[in-house]
C-alpha cells in the first residue's frame, strides 16, 4: 500500500512540474483544442482587409450614392457563385418533405417519427432516415400526400406541387432586443427591469386559415422571451417574370425557369430577402444537424462585406476586374451579362440570365463569379440615405429587421452587383441601390457568407 501511494505521489509530482504553480496555465478546454474552420464546399476565404468603400464614380443621376470612406472587414466565407436553381430546390423539396411526414404521421404512419406517438410532447420529431414510400397504394397515404398537390378545380391536368403549401417554420432570437438599455439583466435582483420588453413579430393562422403577422410587445421575463417565429412561403415567385417585364411575352420563362431541368445551373431569382434569410437558417441547420461541431450560422453578406469581396485585392477596383471597362480588349468580349445600350441585351452572349460562372472563366482575385451583372444580390444591409455617417469603420453594417407594421421605407435592403437588366454604373462595385424585403424580381438572386472563427495572419 505505501508502495503505491509512493508511486502515485511521483507522477503527480512530475506532473505538477511541468504546470506553471500559482499561475494562469492554458485550460484544457483552451482554443488550441478547438477545430480548424475549414473552407466550407463551394466557398471561397476572403480575408481581412481594408478598403475604401462607395461609389467611385460621381453621378447625381442615381440618388443613395455616398462619399467613399475607408473601412475594415474581418475575414469571411463567401459562396463562389450566386445560389442555383438546383441548390435552393433542394431548399422546396426538403419543405415539402417535413409537410409530407407530417400527414402521414397524422394518419397513422407512426414508422415515419421519432418519438413515441403516445407521448404528450406537442413536438414531432421525424425520422429522415425512413424514406417516403410515394407510391404506397394505401388509400389513407395517398390521401395524405395529395394533399401537397393541385387538385380539385387547381389542378390544370399535369401533377404540379401546390406552392401555397410550401411554408417554412423556424424560430430566430432577436440580439437587437437583448441590447437595449431596458433589457438588460440586473444580476443584483436576479431578474430583468420591470418595465422591460420585447418587441417581436407573431404569426399565426386566424379562422380562415389565412397567415396573419403582426408585431406584439410582449413583457419579458426570461431568456426564452427574445425568441420569435418565422413562417413564410419560400417557393419563387415565378410569376415576377410576367409581372414586372409587362408588355413582353415571358411565359416560358414564368412557366419553367425555376422547374426545368434546362435552368438547373441559373441563378434562382423571384425569390425576395424574407425567403433569402430563411434558406440560409435551413442551409445552418442542415449542416449542424450532421455535423458534430456547429458552425457560425450561413446568413446574407453585409454590403461592406460583399463590396470588400468584389473588389478582390484590388481595394480601390471600380469593377471585380482588373481596369474601369466591361470590354476585354484583347478577347473583344464583354467581361459580365449587363444591358449594353437601350434594347440591346445580346452583345455580351445573353439575353436574361445566364448559368452561374458563364462570365470571367478566370474568378475576381477571390475566387468570386459574377460579382457584376447576371443578377443583382441581397445583402443584409438596411437601406438608409446616410448610412455611412452612422455606421462603425470596422465591419460597418446597419441592419434593421423591419417589423410587419413598420413603415414600407423601412423594409429597404441594399442590393449590390447589378443584373442583366442594368447598364454598367450599376455593375461597380461601390454602387448601392435597394429593394423591398418582401419584393421579389426576376433579376435579383443572393449568395451565403459564413464568419470566420479566428484570426488569420
Amino acid at each position: 500500500m505505501n508502495k503505491l501511494f509512493v508511486i502515485i505521489a511521483s507522477v503527480l509530482l512530475i506532473t505538477s512540474c511541468n504546470r506553471p504553480v500559482g499561475e494562469l496555465a492554458t485550460s484544457p478546454n483552451s482554443s488550441k483544442m478547438g477545430f480548424s474552420d475549414t473552407k466550407p464546399l463551394g466557398m471561397q476565404l476572403i480575408k481581412k482587409g481594408t478598403f475604401m468603400m462607395g461609389a467611385h464614380m460621381p453621378n447625381g443621376m442615381f440618388p443613395g450614392r455616398e462619399a467613399t470612406r475607408q473601412v475594415t472587414v474581418e475575414s469571411f466565407f463567401m459562396d463562389e457563385s450566386e445560389i442555383t436553381n438546383d441548390q435552393y430546390r433542394q431548399f422546396v423539396m426538403w419543405v415539402r418533405d417535413s409537410i409530407a411526414y407530417r400527414e402521414l404521421i397524422n394518419v397513422g404512419r407512426y414508422e415515419y417519427m421519432i418519438d413515441d406517438p403516445d407521448s404528450e410532447s406537442d413536438s414531432i420529431r421525424i425520422r429522415w432516415s425512413q424514406r417516403i414510400r410515394w407510391n404506397d397504394r394505401d388509400e389513407d397515404v395517398q390521401e395524405a400526400l395529395s394533399t401537397l398537390y393541385y387538385s380539385g378545380k387547381d389542378d390544370l391536368g399535369t401533377r404540379q406541387l401546390n406552392a401555397a403549401r410550401m411554408i417554412y417554420r423556424y424560430e430566430i432570437f432577436n440580439y437587437d432586443q437583448v441590447s437595449l438599455p431596458r433589457n438588460q439583466f440586473n444580476y443584483i435582483t436576479n431578474s430583468y427591469p420591470e418595465g422591460a420588453y420585447v418587441s417581436v413579430d407573431t404569426i399565426y393562422y386566424d379562422d380562415n386559415n389565412h397567415m396573419v403577422t403582426r408585431t406584439i410587445n410582449r413583457k419579458l421575463t426570461c431568456r426564452q422571451d427574445f425568441y420569435s417565429t418565422k413562417m413564410l412561403n419560400i417557393y419563387p415567385d415565378t410569376l415576377t417574370w410576367t409581372r414586372d417585364i409587362r408588355f413582353s411575352y415571358n411565359d416560358p420563362k414564368m412557366k419553367m425557369y425555376f422547374s426545368d431541368p434546362n435552368y438547373t445551373d441559373y441563378p434562382v431569382v423571384g425569390v425576395n430577402w424574407e425567403q433569402a434569410q430563411a434558406f440560409c437558417h435551413w442551409r445552418t441547420e442542415l449542416y449542424n444537424k450532421t455535423h458534430k461541431v456547429k458552425v457560425e450560422p450561413y446568413r446574407l453578406p453585409t454590403e461592406a462585406e460583399w463590396e470588400f469581396a468584389a473588389k478582390g485585392r484590388d481595394k480601390d477596383a471600380i469593377y471585380p476586374w482588373k481596369g474601369n471597362k466591361v470590354i476585354d480588349e484583347q478577347k473583344n468580349c464583354y467581361l459580365a451579362n449587363f444591358k449594353q445600350e437601350r434594347g440591346n441585351y445580346v452583345n455580351d452572349a445573353g439575353v436574361t440570365t445566364k448559368p452561374v460562372k458563364s462570365y470571367n472563366v478566370v474568378p475576381n482575385a477571390n475566387g468570386l463569379y459574377d460579382m457584376a451583372g447576371n443578377v443583382a444580390e441581397w445583402t443584409s444591409t438596411a437601406y438608409f440615405g446616410t448610412t455611412s455617417m452612422v455606421t462603425a469603420d470596422i465591419n460597418p453594417n446597419f441592419e434593421y429587421n423591419a417589423k410587419a407594421d413598420d413603415p414600407v421605407h423601412m423594409k429597404r435592403k441594399v442590393v449590390k452587383g447589378g443584373s442583366w437588366k442594368d447598364i454598367p454604373y450599376f455593375l461597380q462595385s461601390g454602387t448601392r441601390t435597394y429593394e423591398y424585403q418582401h419584393v421579389s424580381r426576376p433579376y435579383i438572386g443572393f449568395r451565403c457568407v459564413r464568419s470566420y472563427r479566428g484570426d488569420i495572419k
